[in-house]
Protein backbone atom coordinates (compact mmCIF):
# COMPACT_ATOMS: atom_id res chain seq x y z
CA UNK A 1 0.00 0.00 0.00
CA UNK A 2 0.93 3.77 -0.31
CA UNK A 3 1.28 5.22 2.94
CA UNK A 4 1.66 8.74 4.04
CA UNK A 5 3.35 9.41 7.28
CA UNK A 6 2.38 13.01 8.81
CA UNK A 7 4.57 14.31 11.83
CA UNK A 8 2.21 17.27 13.00
CA UNK A 9 4.26 18.92 15.55
CA UNK A 10 5.36 22.62 14.92
CA UNK A 11 6.57 22.90 18.30
CA UNK A 12 10.10 22.90 19.66
CA UNK A 13 9.24 24.01 23.61
CA UNK A 14 12.85 23.53 24.55
CA UNK A 15 14.41 22.68 21.19
CA UNK A 16 13.14 21.82 17.70
CA UNK A 17 12.54 17.36 17.64
CA UNK A 18 13.13 14.83 15.10
CA UNK A 19 10.04 12.48 15.13
CA UNK A 20 11.68 9.31 16.53
CA UNK A 21 8.42 7.53 17.30
CA UNK A 22 6.82 8.01 13.45
CA UNK A 23 10.35 7.09 12.24
CA UNK A 24 10.30 3.58 13.70
CA UNK A 25 6.80 3.35 12.61
CA UNK A 26 8.41 4.35 8.94
CA UNK A 27 11.19 1.38 9.38
CA UNK A 28 8.32 -1.08 10.01
CA UNK A 29 6.64 -0.17 7.21
CA UNK A 30 9.61 -0.33 4.86
CA UNK A 31 10.39 -3.70 6.07
CA UNK A 32 6.91 -5.07 5.33
CA UNK A 33 7.66 -3.62 1.86
CA UNK A 34 4.87 -1.20 1.75
CA UNK A 35 5.25 2.46 -0.16
CA UNK A 36 5.60 4.91 2.04
CA UNK A 37 6.03 8.90 1.92
CA UNK A 38 7.60 10.87 4.83
CA UNK A 39 6.11 14.39 5.71
CA UNK A 40 7.42 16.47 8.93
CA UNK A 41 5.61 19.73 9.15
CA UNK A 42 8.40 21.85 11.77
CA UNK A 43 9.70 23.84 9.38
CA UNK A 44 7.05 23.92 6.75
CA UNK A 45 5.08 27.46 6.30
CA UNK A 46 2.52 26.90 4.22
CA UNK A 47 1.11 23.12 5.61
CA UNK A 48 -1.86 22.83 2.90
CA UNK A 49 0.12 23.65 0.25
CA UNK A 50 2.78 21.56 0.80
CA UNK A 51 -0.15 18.19 2.34
CA UNK A 52 -1.45 19.42 -1.28
CA UNK A 53 1.52 18.79 -3.34
CA UNK A 54 2.35 15.33 -1.78
CA UNK A 55 -0.73 14.17 -2.07
CA UNK A 56 -1.37 14.49 -5.40
CA UNK A 57 1.23 13.63 -6.44
CA UNK A 58 1.80 10.23 -4.04
CA UNK A 59 -1.50 9.10 -3.90
CA UNK A 60 -1.70 7.70 -0.68
CA UNK A 61 -3.97 4.39 0.34
CA UNK A 62 -3.93 5.17 4.07
CA UNK A 63 -2.19 8.46 5.96
CA UNK A 64 -0.73 8.10 9.54
CA UNK A 65 -0.41 11.39 11.43
CA UNK A 66 1.76 11.32 14.64
CA UNK A 67 0.78 13.60 17.27
CA UNK A 68 3.74 14.44 19.88
CA UNK A 69 2.73 16.88 22.16
CA UNK A 70 -1.21 17.73 23.62
CA UNK A 71 0.09 21.43 24.96
CA UNK A 72 2.54 23.04 26.70
CA UNK A 73 2.39 22.12 30.24
CA UNK A 74 1.97 25.59 30.97
CA UNK A 75 -0.28 26.48 33.75
CA UNK A 76 0.01 30.17 32.90
CA UNK A 77 -1.08 31.43 29.22
CA UNK A 78 -1.49 27.02 28.31
CA UNK A 79 -0.66 26.71 24.67
CA UNK A 80 -3.14 24.00 23.17
CA UNK A 81 -1.64 22.33 20.23
CA UNK A 82 -4.72 20.13 18.95
CA UNK A 83 -6.26 22.91 16.71
CA UNK A 84 -3.42 22.86 14.30
CA UNK A 85 -3.42 19.16 14.05
CA UNK A 86 -7.33 19.04 13.45
CA UNK A 87 -6.45 21.45 10.71
CA UNK A 88 -4.02 19.04 9.35
CA UNK A 89 -6.80 16.18 9.45
CA UNK A 90 -9.28 18.52 7.58
CA UNK A 91 -6.48 19.38 5.08
CA UNK A 92 -6.17 15.73 4.48
CA UNK A 93 -10.21 14.98 4.34
CA UNK A 94 -10.13 18.01 1.96
CA UNK A 95 -7.64 16.01 -0.67
CA UNK A 96 -8.27 12.73 -0.35
CA UNK A 97 -10.68 9.83 0.64
CA UNK A 98 -7.67 7.66 2.21
CA UNK A 99 -8.60 6.12 5.91
CA UNK A 100 -6.52 8.44 8.53
CA UNK A 101 -5.17 7.13 11.68
CA UNK A 102 -4.04 9.24 14.65
CA UNK A 103 -0.79 7.92 16.43
CA UNK A 104 2.15 9.30 18.90
CA UNK A 105 3.06 9.94 22.71
CA UNK A 106 0.75 12.84 22.98
CA UNK A 107 -2.48 10.66 21.40
CA UNK A 108 -1.72 7.63 23.56
CA UNK A 109 -2.59 9.36 26.77
CA UNK A 110 -5.91 10.22 25.29
CA UNK A 111 -6.66 7.47 22.59
CA UNK A 112 -10.58 8.23 22.95
CA UNK A 113 -11.10 11.85 23.19
CA UNK A 114 -8.31 13.26 20.99
CA UNK A 115 -9.88 10.63 18.27
CA UNK A 116 -13.07 12.27 18.61
CA UNK A 117 -11.47 15.84 18.62
CA UNK A 118 -9.39 15.27 15.89
CA UNK A 119 -12.21 13.83 13.53
CA UNK A 120 -10.04 11.09 12.48
CA UNK A 121 -11.30 7.34 11.81
CA UNK A 122 -8.81 5.51 13.68
CA UNK A 123 -5.83 5.77 16.34
CA UNK A 124 -3.38 3.45 17.55
CA UNK A 125 -2.38 3.83 21.13
CA UNK A 126 1.26 2.95 22.69
CA UNK A 127 3.84 1.67 20.12
CA UNK A 128 2.90 1.43 16.56
CA UNK A 129 5.50 -0.79 14.95
CA UNK A 130 3.73 -3.63 15.01
CA UNK A 131 0.33 -2.23 15.52
CA UNK A 132 -0.14 -0.18 12.15
CA UNK A 133 1.79 -2.88 10.26
CA UNK A 134 -1.06 -5.51 11.16
CA UNK A 135 -3.50 -2.91 10.33
CA UNK A 136 -2.27 -2.18 6.61
CA UNK A 137 -2.34 -5.77 6.03
CA UNK A 138 -5.99 -6.24 7.23
CA UNK A 139 -6.45 -3.11 4.99
CA UNK A 140 -4.66 -4.50 1.70
CA UNK A 141 -6.71 -7.87 2.79
CA UNK A 142 -10.33 -6.24 2.70
CA UNK A 143 -10.42 -8.31 6.63
CA UNK A 144 -11.80 -7.15 9.82
CA UNK A 145 -9.86 -4.71 11.95
CA UNK A 146 -11.15 -6.24 15.27
CA UNK A 147 -8.29 -7.34 17.51
CA UNK A 148 -5.54 -5.18 16.78
CA UNK A 149 -3.74 -4.16 19.76
CA UNK A 150 -3.68 -0.07 20.57
CA UNK A 151 -6.43 0.70 17.93
CA UNK A 152 -9.34 2.92 18.29
CA UNK A 153 -12.09 3.12 15.69
CA UNK A 154 -14.67 6.55 15.55
CA UNK A 155 -17.85 6.07 16.83
CA UNK A 156 -16.47 3.60 19.36
CA UNK A 157 -17.23 3.68 23.18
CA UNK A 158 -13.36 1.77 23.66
CA UNK A 159 -10.75 0.14 21.94
CA UNK A 160 -7.82 -2.53 22.32
CA UNK A 161 -5.43 -2.88 24.93
CA UNK A 162 -2.51 -1.70 23.95
CA UNK A 163 0.58 -4.68 23.52
CA UNK A 164 4.07 -3.42 24.54
CA UNK A 165 6.70 -5.95 23.00
CA UNK A 166 9.17 -7.56 25.77
CA UNK A 167 11.81 -7.63 23.62
CA UNK A 168 12.63 -3.86 22.28
CA UNK A 169 14.52 -5.13 19.08
CA UNK A 170 11.64 -6.57 17.90
CA UNK A 171 11.00 -3.01 17.11
CA UNK A 172 13.59 -1.81 14.73
CA UNK A 173 15.75 1.77 14.94
CA UNK A 174 15.65 3.91 11.80
CA UNK A 175 18.77 4.58 10.34
CA UNK A 176 19.63 7.70 9.05
CA UNK A 177 22.22 6.13 7.41
CA UNK A 178 19.69 5.36 4.23
CA UNK A 179 17.65 8.39 4.81
CA UNK A 180 15.08 6.27 6.90
CA UNK A 181 14.70 9.31 9.45
CA UNK A 182 12.69 12.59 8.56
CA UNK A 183 15.22 15.95 9.00
CA UNK A 184 13.61 18.79 9.41
CA UNK A 185 17.27 20.91 9.61
CA UNK A 186 20.17 20.93 7.24
CA UNK A 187 22.55 21.88 10.25
CA UNK A 188 24.16 18.69 11.06
CA UNK A 189 26.64 20.23 13.62
CA UNK A 190 24.17 21.31 15.82
CA UNK A 191 21.12 19.15 15.63
CA UNK A 192 21.13 16.63 18.76
CA UNK A 193 19.64 13.33 17.20
CA UNK A 194 16.86 11.61 19.42
CA UNK A 195 17.89 8.22 20.21
CA UNK A 196 15.91 5.49 22.14
CA UNK A 197 17.71 2.43 23.25
CA UNK A 198 14.53 1.92 26.50
CA UNK A 199 11.04 2.16 27.12
CA UNK A 200 8.45 2.10 29.52
CA UNK A 201 8.95 3.33 33.40
CA UNK A 202 7.57 1.70 36.46
CA UNK A 203 8.18 3.82 38.99
CA UNK A 204 5.02 5.87 39.07
CA UNK A 205 5.68 9.29 39.75
CA UNK A 206 2.57 10.65 41.03
CA UNK A 207 2.03 13.11 37.99
CA UNK A 208 3.85 11.12 35.18
CA UNK A 209 1.92 9.67 31.88
CA UNK A 210 4.82 8.08 30.83
CA UNK A 211 2.94 4.33 31.88
CA UNK A 212 -0.18 5.46 29.10
CA UNK A 213 2.70 5.54 26.33
CA UNK A 214 4.77 2.99 26.88
CA UNK A 215 3.65 0.91 29.58
CA UNK A 216 5.41 0.50 33.58
CA UNK A 217 8.05 -2.20 32.47
CA UNK A 218 11.37 -1.11 30.92
CA UNK A 219 12.71 -2.87 27.96
CA UNK A 220 15.48 -2.86 26.29
CA UNK A 221 17.18 -3.20 22.60
CA UNK A 222 20.36 -5.04 23.32
CA UNK A 223 23.37 -2.43 23.87
CA UNK A 224 24.77 -4.02 20.89
CA UNK A 225 21.58 -3.55 18.89
CA UNK A 226 22.02 0.21 19.87
CA UNK A 227 25.59 1.03 19.41
CA UNK A 228 25.31 -0.31 16.00
CA UNK A 229 22.49 1.88 15.09
CA UNK A 230 24.73 4.33 16.47
CA UNK A 231 27.53 3.25 14.36
CA UNK A 232 25.35 3.85 11.30
CA UNK A 233 24.30 7.42 12.07
CA UNK A 234 28.08 8.20 12.75
CA UNK A 235 28.78 7.10 9.70
CA UNK A 236 25.96 8.94 7.93
CA UNK A 237 27.45 12.61 9.16
CA UNK A 238 25.64 12.74 12.86
CA UNK A 239 27.59 13.23 16.45
CA UNK A 240 25.62 14.20 18.71
CA UNK A 241 22.29 12.77 20.04
CA UNK A 242 19.91 13.05 22.64
CA UNK A 243 19.00 9.73 24.76
CA UNK A 244 15.29 10.07 25.03
CA UNK A 245 14.91 7.07 27.36
CA UNK A 246 12.92 8.06 30.43
CA UNK A 247 15.64 7.28 32.43
CA UNK A 248 19.14 6.42 31.22
CA UNK A 249 20.52 5.40 34.59
CA UNK A 250 18.01 2.59 35.17
CA UNK A 251 18.51 -0.78 34.63
CA UNK A 252 22.24 0.49 36.38
CA UNK A 253 23.96 -2.49 34.94
CA UNK A 254 22.62 -2.13 31.34
CA UNK A 255 23.49 2.04 31.85
CA UNK A 256 26.97 0.47 32.11
CA UNK A 257 27.47 -2.14 29.57
CA UNK A 258 25.84 0.21 27.21
CA UNK A 259 28.71 2.75 27.86
CA UNK A 260 31.10 0.39 27.50
CA UNK A 261 30.31 -1.02 24.44
CA UNK A 262 30.19 2.88 23.21
CA UNK A 263 33.87 3.50 24.15
CA UNK A 264 34.37 -0.28 22.64
CA UNK A 265 33.26 0.95 19.52
CA UNK A 266 35.12 4.04 19.61
CA UNK A 267 32.25 6.27 18.31
CA UNK A 268 33.32 10.09 19.08
CA UNK A 269 29.97 11.07 19.95
CA UNK A 270 28.22 14.09 22.34
CA UNK A 271 24.94 12.79 23.88
CA UNK A 272 22.68 14.57 26.53
CA UNK A 273 20.70 12.31 28.49
CA UNK A 274 17.94 12.18 31.62
CA UNK A 275 18.47 10.39 34.93
CA UNK A 276 16.19 9.59 37.44
CA UNK A 277 18.45 10.40 41.10
CA UNK A 278 18.49 7.22 42.21
CA UNK A 279 20.98 4.83 42.01
CA UNK A 280 23.99 6.10 40.38
CA UNK A 281 27.55 5.80 41.72
CA UNK A 282 30.38 7.00 40.52
CA UNK A 283 31.72 4.24 38.33
CA UNK A 284 28.30 5.08 36.28
CA UNK A 285 29.26 8.79 36.07
CA UNK A 286 32.43 8.22 35.30
CA UNK A 287 31.91 5.42 32.22
CA UNK A 288 29.72 8.00 30.55
CA UNK A 289 31.70 10.34 30.29
CA UNK A 290 34.30 8.04 29.13
CA UNK A 291 31.41 7.37 26.54
CA UNK A 292 30.74 11.32 25.58
CA UNK A 293 27.98 12.37 28.05
CA UNK A 294 28.23 16.17 27.83
CA UNK A 295 25.18 16.90 30.02
CA UNK A 296 22.11 15.66 31.99
CA UNK A 297 18.95 16.95 33.13
CA UNK A 298 18.02 15.64 36.71
CA UNK A 299 13.96 15.07 37.35
CA UNK A 300 14.54 15.75 41.20
CA UNK A 301 11.17 18.35 41.22
CA UNK A 302 11.63 19.24 44.94
CA UNK A 303 14.09 20.00 47.52
CA UNK A 304 11.60 18.64 49.95
CA UNK A 305 11.51 15.56 51.56
CA UNK A 306 7.51 16.03 52.46
CA UNK A 307 6.69 16.94 48.52
CA UNK A 308 9.50 14.11 46.96
CA UNK A 309 7.64 11.60 49.02
CA UNK A 310 3.79 13.12 47.91
CA UNK A 311 5.39 12.41 44.47
CA UNK A 312 6.32 9.09 45.02
CA UNK A 313 9.72 9.72 44.73
CA UNK A 314 12.51 7.15 45.58
CA UNK A 315 15.01 9.45 46.74
CA UNK A 316 15.64 12.20 49.36
CA UNK A 317 17.61 15.79 48.30
CA UNK A 318 21.21 14.45 49.43
CA UNK A 319 21.43 11.38 47.27
CA UNK A 320 19.95 14.59 44.54
CA UNK A 321 23.39 16.30 45.75
CA UNK A 322 25.70 13.75 46.16
CA UNK A 323 24.80 12.64 42.08
CA UNK A 324 25.24 16.71 41.39
CA UNK A 325 28.42 16.86 42.79
CA UNK A 326 29.72 13.75 41.14
CA UNK A 327 28.50 14.63 37.37
CA UNK A 328 29.94 18.71 38.41
CA UNK A 329 33.56 16.19 38.94
CA UNK A 330 33.61 14.55 35.13
CA UNK A 331 32.51 17.81 34.14
CA UNK A 332 29.27 16.76 32.73
CA UNK A 333 26.56 19.81 32.11
CA UNK A 334 23.68 19.49 34.58
CA UNK A 335 20.18 20.57 34.08
CA UNK A 336 17.95 20.36 36.96
CA UNK A 337 13.54 20.93 37.26
CA UNK A 338 11.29 21.47 39.87
CA UNK A 339 7.61 21.10 39.89
CA UNK A 340 6.32 24.00 42.58
CA UNK A 341 2.71 23.82 43.61
CA UNK A 342 1.56 20.32 43.92
CA UNK A 343 -0.06 18.80 46.78
CA UNK A 344 1.50 19.20 49.90
CA UNK A 345 3.24 22.06 48.76
CA UNK A 346 3.45 24.89 50.72
CA UNK A 347 5.68 28.56 51.39
CA UNK A 348 8.09 26.51 53.84
CA UNK A 349 8.27 23.49 51.34
CA UNK A 350 8.37 26.07 48.35
CA UNK A 351 11.63 28.02 50.14
CA UNK A 352 12.84 24.37 50.84
CA UNK A 353 13.17 23.80 47.26
CA UNK A 354 14.37 26.85 45.81
CA UNK A 355 17.38 26.70 48.79
CA UNK A 356 17.92 23.54 47.39
CA UNK A 357 18.00 23.81 43.77
CA UNK A 358 20.25 27.32 44.60
CA UNK A 359 22.53 25.29 47.01
CA UNK A 360 23.10 22.83 43.36
CA UNK A 361 24.98 25.72 41.32
CA UNK A 362 23.61 24.06 38.55
CA UNK A 363 24.06 24.98 35.16
CA UNK A 364 20.11 25.57 34.30
CA UNK A 365 17.12 25.23 35.99
CA UNK A 366 13.87 24.60 34.80
CA UNK A 367 11.01 26.09 37.17
CA UNK A 368 7.72 24.73 36.64
CA UNK A 369 4.36 26.26 38.29
CA UNK A 370 1.42 24.28 38.79
CA UNK A 371 1.58 20.26 37.69
CA UNK A 372 -0.01 19.30 34.32
CA UNK A 373 -3.10 16.82 35.49
CA UNK A 374 -2.98 13.67 33.18
CA UNK A 375 -5.68 10.78 33.52
CA UNK A 376 -4.92 7.39 35.17
CA UNK A 377 -2.51 9.06 37.66
CA UNK A 378 -2.61 9.84 41.66
CA UNK A 379 -2.60 13.42 40.80
CA UNK A 380 -5.64 12.72 38.60
CA UNK A 381 -7.89 10.68 41.68
CA UNK A 382 -5.93 13.57 43.99
CA UNK A 383 -7.29 16.39 42.15
CA UNK A 384 -10.60 14.23 41.35
CA UNK A 385 -10.95 13.62 45.20
CA UNK A 386 -10.16 17.26 46.32
CA UNK A 387 -12.75 18.88 43.44
CA UNK A 388 -10.10 20.06 41.48
CA UNK A 389 -11.69 18.42 38.45
CA UNK A 390 -14.45 16.62 37.89
CA UNK A 391 -14.93 12.98 38.23
CA UNK A 392 -14.83 11.72 34.37
CA UNK A 393 -12.73 14.73 32.95
CA UNK A 394 -11.12 13.14 29.95
CA UNK A 395 -8.95 16.00 31.03
CA UNK A 396 -7.38 16.42 27.07
CA UNK A 397 -8.37 20.01 27.75
CA UNK A 398 -5.30 20.90 29.78
CA UNK A 399 -5.86 21.28 34.06
CA UNK A 400 -3.94 21.89 35.93
CA UNK A 401 -2.78 21.26 40.18
CA UNK A 402 -1.92 24.30 42.21
CA UNK A 403 -2.38 23.96 45.68
CA UNK A 404 -4.99 26.88 46.54
CA UNK A 405 -3.96 29.76 48.33
CA UNK A 406 -0.38 29.57 47.33
CA UNK A 407 -0.40 30.57 43.45
CA UNK A 408 0.35 34.45 43.82
CA UNK A 409 2.91 34.10 46.64
CA UNK A 410 4.70 31.51 44.30
CA UNK A 411 4.84 33.20 41.27
CA UNK A 412 5.81 36.58 42.68
CA UNK A 413 8.44 34.59 44.92
CA UNK A 414 9.69 32.20 41.79
CA UNK A 415 10.36 35.28 39.98
CA UNK A 416 12.63 37.32 42.55
CA UNK A 417 14.64 34.76 42.72
CA UNK A 418 14.99 34.22 39.10
CA UNK A 419 15.59 38.07 39.14
CA UNK A 420 19.26 37.73 39.97
CA UNK A 421 19.75 33.61 38.74
CA UNK A 422 19.72 34.33 34.80
CA UNK A 423 20.24 30.74 34.54
CA UNK A 424 16.87 29.99 35.76
CA UNK A 425 14.15 29.76 33.17
CA UNK A 426 10.35 28.78 33.16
Amino acid sequence: MRVLLISANTETINMPVLPLGLACVAEAVRKAEHEIKLVDLMDQHDVQLVLGDVISEFQPEIIGISVRNIDDQCMEKTKFLLDSVKDVVSDCRNLTDAPIIIGGAGYSIFPKSALEYLGADMGIQGEGESAFVTLLERFSQKKDLYGIPGLYLSGQDVGENAQHPDDLDECALPSLGSHQLPLSLNQKETLWIPFQTRRGCPLNCSYCSTASIEGNTIRKHSPTVAVEALTRHVEAGFDKFFFVDNIFNLPVSYAKELCTQIVKAKLDISWRCIIYPWMVDEELVKKMAEAGCKEVSIGFDSGSETILRAMNKRFLPEEVRRISETLQRYDIVRMGFLLLGGPGENKKTVEESLTFADSLNLEAMRITMGIRIYPNTDLARIAINEGVIERGDDLLLPKFYMVPGIEEWLRSTVRTWMDTRPNWIE
